[in-house]
């Protein structure tokens, strides 16, 4: 194969043969003549664009200079208002029974009897007997002491008509010594007479005055006999043990059959008519309920019963139960007597009254000894004070739109902070306009744009305050 010019021999040149397959053709023009025909057809397209272009920019306007001016930021903001917040603080603890009794055997013996409902959680009622311990022993000591005191009771008897002998025979003797006495003194009866008579007359004194001695011993035997009969009718009495009010059980530690010794612990009752809570409580929530209110004087025996006239201390106890909580009203008792020096916290003790009569099925449970509940102390609204939001308050000031759309820096008063928001004393009015949002950088006099915040003022609006 050879190239020849524009034309491709398939046969070498020294064939014959092929000069019959490839007839000679005619010279071809110069390929730089073409391409410079090709090039001048280029240039009506120019000529077209840039006289279109030129068309257009003579038909608009040059562009206006901008103006420079000053740019309003865009922040939330809250309008301020005035309310008497109740004040609260929370604590929390666990729930234990307001009386515990500790049954305890008061003497010592087998237990013969045990009521069938004393197990752990069962509620009996006030007076039920609830274990009796063998009576035997006491109910015979108790009747010999019956029996010694009877006998004395005779013997007193014996003694007194004894004594009305004797002194009967006292007279006689005093009268036949007297008689002879005087005839001695005449000569008429021998000195061995007189003597014999005054030996008979002492004689009878004697027993006189022994039976007189005996019956003044007598009471105090008898006091003796009668304390032996009350303390054996006592230990006769301990050996049934009775629930001295409505109780549950806890803790039952015997059995039927079983012997027990003086001093050791049966079993425990829970009183179900009332219930505490002892819940600590920061010192700073605790300051809260105080504030506002007038100085007072309180003598310290009637400051539990006071506090609650003066402050409020209206308690309400919350449970958890998952996804529903559980309420009961409660009443203030008393402070508890110490401050914890790790937490800052001072006991705070509560009670609800007949926590089984209160309760309803699926929504409220009996509080029972060891439930872990949360215990809320509002205390008496104060007057009105300025509420804005806990994150509106920065380093000790509020930042406020002025009437000119300006921002403002006004250095405030915090009287306390609950729940996200600051109870203000100074530095903010009522209606006043508080930026919620945040400025980098801030600067006074700056042009905002306020915008009203809603969900902040739906919360200021819930909250529970007296305008």
């Amino acid at each position: 194969m050879f190239v020849s010019g524009n034309r491709l021999n398939l046969c070498p040149p020294s064939t014959s043969h092929c000069a019959s397959l490839h007839p000679p053709m005619e010279d071809a023009a110069p390929p730089n003549r073409k391409v410079r025909k090709h090039r001048w057809l280029i240039l009506p397209p120019l000529a077209l664009g840039v006289g279109f272009l030129i068309l257009m920019a003579q038909g608009r306007q040059p562009p206006a200079p901008a103006e420079e001016g000053e740019r309003a930021r865009s922040v939330r903001v809250l309008e301020a208002r005035a309310l008497g917040l109740r004040p609260t603080a929370e604590g929390h603890g666990p729930v234990r029974p307001a009386k515990v009794w500790t049954a305890v055997a008061e003497v010592s013996g087998r237990i013969v009897e045990i009521h069938p409902r004393l197990r752990d959680g069962e509620i009996l009622a006030a007076g039920t007997e609830l274990v009796r311990i063998d009576p035997i022993d006491y109910e015979l000591a108790l009747a010999e002491a019956q029996a010694e005191l009877a006998e004395l009771e005779v013997t007193e008897q014996n003694a007194r008509a004894s004594l009305e002998i004797e002194q009967r025979n006292q007279r006689l003797a005093d009268q036949e010594l007297e008689r002879l006495q005087r005839l001695s003194q005449r000569g008429t009866v021998a000195d061995t007479d007189v003597d014999q008579a005054e030996r008979t007359a002492l004689s009878v004194n004697t027993a006189v005055q022994n039976l007189e001695n005996q019956l003044t011993l007598i009471p105090t035997q008898r006091r003796l006999l009668e304390s032996r009969v009350a303390r054996a009718e006592r230990d006769l009495a301990r050996t049934r043990i009775v629930a001295p009010f409505e109780l549950r059980v806890a803790n039952l530690a015997v059995e039927a059959s079983q012997y027990v010794g003086v001093g050791q612990t049966l079993f425990e009752g829970d009183s179900v008519d009332r219930v505490e809570m002892d819940v600590q409580v920061p010192l700073y929530a605790l300051r809260r309920l105080f504030l506002g209110h007038p100085d007072f004087d309180l003598e310290p025996t009637r400051i539990s019963e006071r506090l609650p006239e003066l402050i409020g201390f209206d308690p309400q106890v919350r449970l958890d139960l998952g996804d529903f909580i559980a309420e009961w009203q409660a009443q203030f008792v008393r402070m508890d007597d110490q401050v914890d020096p790790e937490t800052r916290t001072m006991g705070v003790v509560v009670a609800v009254d007949e926590p089984f009569k209160k309760i309803i099925p699926g929504e409220r449970p009996p509080l029972s000894k060891g439930m872990f509940v949360q215990v809320v102390l509002r205390g008496r609204a104060g007057e009105p004070r300025v509420v804005v939001p806990r994150n509106a308050v920065r380093g000790g000031a509020v930042l406020v739109v002025d009437d000119e759309q300006r921002l403002r820096r006004r250095p405030v008063q915090v009287l306390f902070e609950q729940d996200g928001w600051s109870v203000l004393g100074a530095g903010v009015e009522p209606g006043e306009r508080v930026v919620l949002s945040d400025l980098v950088p801030v600067v006074e006099g700056m042009l905002l744009a306020p915008e009203v915040d809603a969900a902040a003022t739906e919360a200021l609006a819930s909250l529970r305050g007296t305008p």
